[in-house]
């Protein structure tokens, strides 16, 4: 898991570029927009719309962009796409799992960009369930360490979220990873507010259950056709089972 964290690490760090240009503006605010549809338009009832409204505004989604999303997606507010959930599976370069989520309106559109994005840049599409089998889905909190002039240790958030069950806490360098059980996502992350920690994200994903070491070149390769699907607006996000080594990375 620990490789699978550290390219997350540094697909987190480049997701601060992408804001520039306006994508993940777009899939944030679809985000908050489908988990109002669903939970209803009330952040405190509805604990996934709270996370997807606190993961937009940390990446400074305009309030107002925020807001007319939850209005759409509750329908107060007309205008609201009926959006579905949709997966797609795939190999990498040497074999590396991916598993594509998608959040679209078109169904077929969806698919073309991604069988595009993958085959155009070095990879295959896969059959249902050959990849899908390789992950499990997670609650996953991100905690920074620098908590208002103060070092975080791994003791401290074992500590303040004991009670909650967390499986696992990961040191990533800058962040704390927490793996949780999905139906413990929001206690875990009730338990880091209580203690008066702030956090970074706090979502469910796919975790793998093992990774596949590769060097700069391949781990290159698999950059690339993660960032082609990203450039498509209907792919939420793209996980693999990929382990980049520290020296693969800072080649990156």
């Amino acid at each position: 898991m620990s490789g699978h964290s550290k390219w997350a690490t540094t697909k987190h760090k480049k997701a601060v570029i992408d804001a520039k240009r306006g994508k993940l503006f777009a899939k944030l605010i679809k985000n908050v927009e489908v988990a109002a549809r669903l939970g209803g338009g009330d952040p405190g009832g509805n604990p996934t719309l709270y996370d997807a409204i606190q993961k937009a505004k940390k990446s400074s989604v305009p309030n107002d962009n925020i807001d007319r999303a939850v209005k759409r997606g509750s329908g107060a507010e007309g205008g609201g796409a009926d959006y579905e959930t949709l997966y797609y599976e795939a190999y990498g370069p040497a074999g590396i799992a991916m598993l594509i989520e998608c959040l679209t309106d078109n169904r077929n559109r969806s698919a073309s960009e991604v069988r595009v994005a993958v085959t155009r840049n070095g990879g295959t599409m896969a059959d249902v369930g050959s990849t899908a089998r390789m992950f499990q889905r997670k609650g996953v909190v991100v905690v920074a360490k620098e908590q208002d002039g103060r070092t975080l240790t791994e003791d401290d958030l074992l500590e303040a979220t004991l009670e909650a069950g967390p499986e696992e806490v990961s040191d990533l360098g800058e962040v704390f990873e927490v793996i949780t059980d999905p139906a413990d996502l929001v206690a875990v992350r009730t338990s880091v507010q209580e203690a008066g920690l702030d956090y970074e994200s706090a979502e469910v994903s796919f975790v793998p259950d093992f990774t596949q070491q590769v060097d700069a070149e391949v781990a290159e390769k698999v950059e690339r056709i993660v960032d082609a699907l990203e450039d498509s607006d209907d792919v939420q996000d793209v996980y693999t089972n990929v382990d980049v080594p520290e020296e693969a990375l800072a080649a990156l």
